[in-house]
């Protein structure tokens, strides 16, 4: 069963990491785009007029980027808790791009107090 689970972790880790690296380089072709079209514009002489909607796109397309970028990471952290869940918190998965922050777990204890009861 644990074997199961490992190699059911190990898919899953690969399709988190390939999708992380997929959104980063989208990131980085929409801001090299973004970048590219200014300086493009005024190589040509043109007025700031042209290709205005375009940039705005491109910039809005960066923004909605930067959001599934967010929600990748959320979907990371969920399945590092979902790991620890299932009992392999212990095992390392490649491929993620280095070092991350420690996941966080329990914090503090829980105790018992003390209730007047009317």
């Amino acid at each position: 069963m644990l074997k199961q689970r490992r190699l059911a972790a190990d898919a899953v880790a690969k399709a988190l990491f390939d999708a992380e690296k997929a959104i980063d380089a989208a990131i980085a072709s929409t801001a090299n785009l973004a970048g590219l079209m200014p300086v493009s514009r005024q190589d040509a002489n043109l007025s700031a007029l042209v290709g205005q909607d375009a940039l705005m796109s491109a910039i809005q397309t960066m923004q909605a980027l930067g959001h599934a970028r967010g929600n990748i990471v959320d979907t990371h952290r969920h399945l590092s808790l979902t790991q620890r869940d299932i009992g392999l918190s212990a095992v390392t998965f490649f491929g993620g791009g280095g070092d991350k922050p420690p996941t966080p777990g329990i914090v503090g204890h829980l105790a018992a107090v003390e209730r007047d009861v009317a």
